[in-house]
Parts: C-alpha cells; sequence; structure tokens
C-alpha cells in the first residue's frame, strides 16, 4: 500500500510541513526514511512492524545490521543502508549534545576541554570551540591537521564556521608535540590575525591554548590578546 493512498493527515511528509517534526510519531518518523512499503502493507505500517521488532527502541534498531533489517518483506541493502544511516547520525548528534552544555571561562577549563582531544597526539592539531554570550559551546572542531610541528590555520574556514553557528566568541588551542609550551611566531601570527578578524565580525578571539598532556599556555592569562 502507498502512502499516497492515506488522507493527506496521515501523510508523514505532509504532516511534517503542516504540523511539524514534533507531531509524528517514531513509526511516521522511519516511514519517511523508508519512503514506500510494499504491496500488502504502506511504509507507516511496515516502519511500525520494524520497530515493534526492537521493542519500540531506536537505541535496540540501531544494533540491528544490514542483514537482519533485509529480513523484513520491502527492505533491501539500499534501504537497510540508509535507516543505519540515519541512525548514526542521530547517535553523532547526542554525542555533541554534552559539550553543548559546557561553558568555559577559565583557560583552565578550556584546557580540560581540548585535552582529550589534543593532549598526546604525535602530530600538530588546532580545534576551536565556538561560543554563545555565555561563554556555551554552540559548536567544535578540529580545524586542521599538520606534520610534527606545524599546522596551518585557515582563518576563513574559521569565521565562516563562526558564523555558521551564530558564535560570538572563539576559543582556539593546538598541540606542540614536542612538549613545549612556548609560542613560535606562527604561533603569534595566526593569533593576531584571528584577534584582528574577529574584531571586523564581531566575533571575539577569547584565548588561545597550547597545550600537552600535562600542562597548557594560555594567550590570554600572558595578556597577549
Amino acid at each position: 500500500m502507498s502512502i499516497k493512498l492515506l488522507a493527506e493527515d496521515d501523510r508523514p511528509r505532509e504532516k511534517f510541513e503542516t504540523k511539524g517534526k514534533n507531531s509524528l510519531s517514531d513509526s511516521e518518523l522511519l516511514a519517511i526514511i523508508l519512503k514506500m512499503g510494499h504491496r500488502e502493507m504502506s511504509a507507516v505500517e511496515l516502519a511500525r512492524e520494524i520497530l515493534k521488532s526492537v521493542d519500540n527502541n531506536w537505541n535496540n534498531l540501531s544494533r540491528l545490521t544490514i542483514k537482519d533489517l533485509m529480513k523484513f518483506k520491502g527492505i533491501g541493502k539500499v534501504k537497510a543502508i540508509e535507516i543505519l544511516t540515519a541512525l548514526e547520525i542521530g547517535r553523532r548528534r547526542a554525542a555533541q549534545e554534552i559539550p553543548e552544555r559546557k561553558q568555559l571561562k577559565a583557560s583552565s577549563q578550556v584546557f580540560e576541554f581540548f585535552k582529550p582531544y589534543l593532549g598526546d597526539l604525535q602530530t600538530e592539531e588546532f580545534w576551536a570551540a565556538f561560543v554563545n554570550n555565555d561563554n556555551r559551546v554552540l559548536y567544535f572542531s578540529q580545524l586542521t591537521t599538520g606534520g610534527i610541528n606545524y599546522s596551518v590555520v585557515d582563518v576563513r574556514i574559521l569565521f565562516k564556521t563562526a558564523l555558521e553557528h551564530f558564535a560570538t566568541g572563539i576559543f582556539i588551542a593546538h598541540n606542540h608535540p614536542s612538549g613545549s609550551l612556548n609560542p613560535s611566531e606562527d604561533d603569534r601570527r595566526i593569533t593576531k590575525q584571528v584577534l584582528e578578524a574577529g574584531k571586523i565580525l564581531n566575533v571575539k578571539l577569547l584565548d588561545h591554548l597550547i597545550l600537552n598532556q600535562n600542562s597548557y599556555f594560555s594567550f590570554a592569562d600572558e595578556g597577549l590578546l
């Protein structure tokens, strides 16, 4: 049965558009991914059958394999991959919800935030955390990865990301694989570029940290911003 045969108010995509995503049941959300069912079932009914098999639990559904999903009539390999892809996107989104609640005020907090990503690397990487007016992290990402002792930051990409997430402030951080925390001339140059660009775009560089596993150097603490 096709979704097109359902009343317009019962069609998941139309319902999403007219009533909003929160109005949809779990089976209706899954039906949007399925797009269609098979001769005996609509996409909504097929979605309901799949969810019932995992106790209507998204986490249980995400544990199924491609072959598991292909056991359901109307689910081929491509459709199974699409379902698992959507669930993986949801998992990654959920993983990013914890840092979004982080509030970074002191350099020590910024150090603890970035240390898991940069503390023990053997190559240099630059990361950034984009924050709102309350210094709560809206988004964070790796900017670049370099060689043993260098990494080049594209300031344009940095501020493009900041503007996309409506950030008002930025913390940047990178590691020195050598363990030294002394800023190089390149470190000072990049810091100045980000600082000046931020003044034009009204996105403030709040701090730049150089770190290793045990300690850090803060440009803000040293009065270099």
